[in-house]
C-alpha cells in the first residue's frame, strides 16, 4: 500500500512559497502612506509653529521682531529742538527730518488720496488684503509686479525697520528666504497694529513717518519743503503730488523729475476721481496744471547759523551718548540758558562797533600804503597771504590734486570766479566778488575779528554767546575756540594773591623802575617791567590805585611778592583751565593764551562771593513727551574766600571810581548810570596791540570782550586805535546800555553789593585822588592812554604791554 504522506521537497528543485517570492500586498503602500501622513503633519506643526519661530528669533535666525513694549509706544525717528531761556526754538537736529502732527491738523484730502491709491480696501481688512495678494502672485505669473502690501503693512515696515540692523536674522541673506521671513514679519505686526489701534491712527502714524524726499520725513516737514504750508493747508492737487511721492520718494521728487512726478501725481487724481471723490471735469482740470513748489529744504542741522551751537551740541551730543539717546533721532527738547533778545542785543553790540572799527582799521593802513600783518618793526611781512594759504585745507587738496605739477597748481590758486564773500557794506553781510583762492585770504584776513560772552555769575548760565562777526562766512569761534594773551586783564589775578595772601586794598607800592632777578634753566636772568607810558611817577600808590590805572611797574613788583607760581595757581583756582607759565611776566598777561570763556567763568568768581559756577549751557532736557530726563542745576564749588571775593569786586570798580582808571570811556554811555549804578571792569592790551580786551562786572552779570586780527600779526600801530580800552570796551558799553533798555529782561542799575560782616581788613583808604564818581566831579589828569600817545608822538617808541 502506498505511503499517502508527500515527501519534502529538495531546496533545489522545490518552487519557492509566495511569501519568499516578495513583500505582502499593500504593504508597501501603506508605509508609502504613512511617510505621507508624517510629512503632512510635520508640515502642519511647522505652518503653525512658524510664526512662533519668527517671533522668537529661534536661534537667532529670523532677526528681532517688535514686542509689546514696541508696537505700543513705536519710537518714531523725530528731530530734537533746542530752546532759549526764554522759549524761543533755536533749531533742530535731525537724520530723519520728522515734526509729527495728529490727524486733525492734515488736510483730508492726504487720507482721502493715500486710500485710493495705495489701498483702496483699507477699512474692510485687518492688516492683510487676501485679495491683494492673490493679485500680486497672479500679476507676478505673467511677468508685470505689482504691489501687495496694505497701507498697515507699509507702517510696519517704516516703524520698525523690519529689514535693517538687528532685525535681520541668519536667514535673511538667503535669498529669496530673506524675502518671506522680511514679509512674514510685516503681517504678523499689521495684524498687531491693528489689533490695537484705530484705522485713523494708522493712518496718522503713516502720514506722519514715510519718506517724502528731499531729507522730508513725515507730512509737516514734507509740506514745507515743497510748498511751504501746513498739512491743513494742502490742497486736492498738492496732496496728490505728495501722495504720488510716497512710491519712489527719489524717481518722483518734484523738484528734479517734474515729468514723472507730473505723471505720477495724475494717477493719485485719478485714482481720487475713480473713488468718487473728484469729478471727471475737476480731475482733467487738475491734471493739466503743471507742479508750482515753493521748495526750501531744511538741513539736518536747521535754524540760525550761531557758535554757541556748535558748545551746545557737543554738550548735549556727550550726555546722550552717556544716558543711551541719539540727538538726531529721539526728538528730545534741549533747554539752553541762552535768552534770545540778550544774544541779539549782543550780537548789535559786535556789529555796531566792528563795522566801524573796521573802517577805522582799513583807512589808518590805506593811509600806510601797507597791508595790516606787519613784524615787530611795522614792516609787512613778505609772502604772507603765500604761507597762509599753504596751511589751509584748500591747499592740500589742490597739492594732492597736482602733486608735481607746480604750474597747474598755482593756476589754481590763481584762477578767478565769483565768491560770496563777507562784507560790511550790506545789512545781510554778504556780497558776489571775483575772487581767486589767494584773493579771498587776503581779502578775509583784512578784517579784524572779536568775540563775546555774558554769564550770570550766580548760576553759571550763559546769556549771550558771539563767537565772530558771522557764522556762515567765518566758522572760527573766538569765545571758546580762540586763545590769546589776555594783556592787563590778566593782572587782576595778581592782586587777587595778594588780597587772599593778607594783603589790603590800602597797602601801597611805589611806582618806580625796578629790576626782577630771577632763575631760568639754571641761568640767572632779569626783567626790567616797562609802564605803559615809559614813565614812572614815584607815586606811593594803593594797590587799587595801581590797578585801576594799570600800572605795570607795580604790577610786577607785587607778582615778585606772592610769587608768580603763585599767581598761576589761583587763575586756575577761580577758573582759567589753560596752562600758564610760572614766569615773572605772568601778571601782564604773558603767562599764556586764554580764551572769553575761561576768562569770564574767573571774573564770576569774584562776583559770586568766592564760589566758582560752572559755565552752563543746557538746563534741563525733555523727552518728546514732555517728560523731564535731566534737570541740569547750577554746580558751584569755593574757589576764594568771601572777603576776597568782595575785595576783588571794589578792586574792579577802581576802574571807574579812581581818577585816571582804565575803564572811564563808560562815561561815554550816559546809559549806564542811573540810579547809582556801579559797574566794575578791566581792560587789557598785548604788545604791538595784537589783542584787545574788556572785562565788564554789573551786579548781576559778567561778560567778555576780546578784539583783534585772526593772526596776531594784523593789528593797529598805536594805542589811539588800538587798545583795550577802544577796541573792546564800547562794544560792552552798547551791550550794557540795550540789556538796561530793554526792560522785559528785568536787569536793573544798582551797586553792587555790601561787603560781607567778617571782613575785617582795611579797603576804605586815602588815595592821591579824590575818588572820581561822576564826570562832572572829575579831577584834571592824564589817563595812561593819552600819556602813552602824546609819548609815542614825541619819542617814536613802540609801547609795553598794558
Amino acid at each position: 500500500m502506498a505511503d499517502e504522506t508527500t515527501p519534502p521537497a529538495s531546496p533545489s528543485s522545490a518552487t519557492p512559497a509566495p511569501a519568499r517570492r516578495g513583500r505582502r500586498p499593500g504593504r508597501g503602500t501603506r508605509r508609502l502612506v504613512r511617510v505621507a501622513w508624517t510629512v503632512f503633519f510635520i508640515g502642519v506643526g511647522v505652518v503653525l509653529a512658524y510664526p512662533l519661530l519668527v517671533k522668537s528669533n529661534f536661534l537667532f535666525l529670523f532677526g528681532k521682531s517688535p514686542g509689546l513694549e514696541e508696537l505700543e509706544n513705536p519710537k518714531v525717528e523725530q528731530a530734537s529742538e533746542v530752546y532759549t531761556a526764554d522759549g524761543v526754538l533755536l533749531g533742530r537736529y535731525f537724520r530723519e527730518n520728522r515734526s509729527p502732527v495728529p490727524l486733525s491738523q492734515m488736510s483730508p484730502w492726504l487720507t482721502k488720496a493715500l486710500i485710493s491709491t495705495e489701498d483702496a480696501r483699507y477699512r474692510e481688512h485687518s492688516g492683510i488684503d487676501p485679495q491683494a495678494l492673490l493679485s500680486t502672485v497672479y500679476f507676478t505669473l505673467r511677468g508685470s509686479k505689482r504691489g501687495g502690501s496694505t497701507i498697515t503693512q507699509q507702517l510696519a515696515k517704516n516703524l520698525y525697520k523690519i529689514r535693517r540692523g538687528e532685525n535681520q536674522g541668519g536667514l535673511s541673506h538667503v535669498p529669496g528666504v530673506g524675502t518671506v521671513v522680511a514679509k512674514t514679519k510685516e503681517w504678523m505686526t499689521a495684524v498687531e497694529l491693528e489689533r490695537r489701534y484705530t484705522k485713523d491712527e494708522i493712518l496718522r502714524m503713516y502720514l506722519n513717518t514715510v519718506e517724502y524726499g528731499s531729507n522730508a520725513f513725515g507730512i509737516k516737514v514734507a509740506a514745507k519743503t515743497f510748498f511751504s504750508t501746513t498739512p491743513d493747508s494742502l490742497t486736492a492737487e498738492q496732496a496728490a503730488v505728495l501722495i504720488g511721492v510716497l512710491n519712489n520718494p527719489t524717481a518722483f521728487n518734484p523738484k528734479f523729475h517734474p515729468v514723472a512726478a507730473t505723471r505720477r501725481r495724475n494717477v493719485v487724481l485719478q485714482r481720487l476721481g475713480q473713488a468718487g471723490y473728484l469729478k471727471p471735469a475737476e480731475v482733467k482740470a487738475m491734471q493739466a496744471e503743471p507742479i508750482v513748489l515753493e521748495y526750501q529744504v531744511e538741513k539736518h542741522v536747521d535754524g540760525p547759523d550761531t557758535y554757541f551751537r556748535g558748545a551746545i551740541s557737543q554738550a548735549a551730543n556727550k550726555w546722550c551718548d552717556e544716558h543711551g539717546y541719539d540727538l538726531y533721532r529721539d526728538g528730545l527738547k534741549v533747554y539752553t540758558t541762552i535768552d534770545s533778545r540778550m544774544q541779539e542785543h549782543a550780537e548789535e553790540a559786535v556789529d555796531q562797533r566792528m563795522k566801524s572799527l573796521q573802517q577805522t582799521f582799513d583807512n589808518f593802513w590805506r593811509n600806510q600804503r601797507t597791508n595790516p600783518w606787519v613784524d615787530e618793526d611795522g614792516n609787512e611781512i613778505p609772502n604772507f597771504i603765500e604761507t597762509q594759504m599753504k596751511r589751509t585745507e584748500s591747499y592740500k587738496t589742490l597739492a594732492t590734486r597736482y602733486k608735481g605739477q607746480p604750474a597747474r597748481l598755482d593756476s589754481a590758486l590763481n584762477a578767478k570766479r565769483p565768491m560770496k564773500v563777507f562784507t560790511w557794506k550790506k545789512k545781510d553781510h554778504d556780497t558776489t566778488l571775483v575772487m581767486s583762492p589767494l584773493d579771498s585770504l587776503a581779502y578775509y584776513k583784512h578784517f579784524l575779528q572779536a568775540g563775546m560772552m555774558t554769564m550770570d555769575p550766580y548760576t553759571g548760565s550763559i546769556k549771550a554767546w558771539v563767537g565772530g562777526l558771522d557764522y556762515r562766512f567765518f566758522q572760527y569761534d573766538h569765545v571758546r575756540q580762540g586763545k590769546r594773551q589776555a594783556g592787563s586783564t590778566f593782572k587782576p589775578f595778581v592782586y587777587l594773591t595778594a588780597l587772599d595772601n593778607g594783603y589790603s586794598p590800602c597797602d601801597r607800592i611805589r611806582d618806580q623802575r625796578v629790576t626782577i632777578n630771577y632763575i631760568e634753566d639754571g641761568k640767572p636772568m632779569e626783567w626790567q617791567p616797562a609802564n605803559v607810558t615809559r614813565e614812572y611817577t614815584g607815586i606811593n600808590m594803593t594797590l587799587r590805585h595801581a590797578m585801576a590805572r594799570s600800572v605795570n611797574s607795580v604790577t610786577a613788583q607785587l607778582t615778585e611778592k606772592v610769587g608768580w607760581g603763585k599767581v598761576a595757581q589761583y587763575a586756575h583756582k577761580v577758573g582759567i583751565t589753560s596752562p600758564l607759565l610760572s614766569v615773572p611776566s605772568i601778571g601782564l598777561g604773558s603767562g599764556g593764551d586764554v580764551s572769553v570763556y575761561e576768562m569770564v567763568d574767573a571774573y564770576s568768581t569774584f562776583m559770586n562771593s568766592g564760589f566758582r559756577s560752572t559755565p552752563r549751557l543746557i538746563t534741563r532736557i525733555e523727552d518728546r513727551n514732555g517728560n523731564v530726563l535731566q534737570q541740569f542745576d547750577p554746580v558751584q564749588k569755593r574757589a576764594i574766600s568771601p572777603e576776597t571775593a568782595w575785595l576783588m569786586t571794589y578792586m574792579l570798580r577802581g576802574g571807574m571810581e579812581e581818577p585816571g582808571g582804565t575803564s572811564q570811556a563808560l562815561w561815554d554811555f550816559p546809559e549806564l548810570w542811573h540810579k547809582d549804578n556801579q559797574i566794575g571792569g578791566k581792560t587789557g592790551t598785548t604788545s604791538n596791540y595784537s589783542d584787545g580786551w574788556y572785562m565788564g562786572l554789573t551786579k548781576d552779570l559778567v561778560s567778555g570782550v576780546w578784539v583783534g586780527g585772526e593772526d596776531r600779526s594784523i593789528h593797529f600801530l598805536r594805542s589811539q586805535q588800538g587798545e583795550g580800552g577802544r577796541m573792546a570796551l564800547p562794544i560792552f558799553g552798547r551791550y550794557m546800555e540795550k540789556v538796561y533798555q530793554d526792560k522785559k529782561l528785568n536787569y536793573d542799575y544798582g551797586p553792587f553789593p555790601k561787603p560781607p560782616p567778617t571782613l575785617k581788613r582795611k579797603y576804605v583808604c586815602y588815595t592821591e585822588y579824590e575818588p572820581r564818581r561822576r564826570r562832572s566831579e572829575a579831577v584834571d589828569s592824564i589817563s595812561a592812554d593819552n600819556l602813552l600817545e602824546q609819548l609815542n608822538t614825541k619819542n617814536g617808541e613802540a609801547p609795553a604791554t598794558d
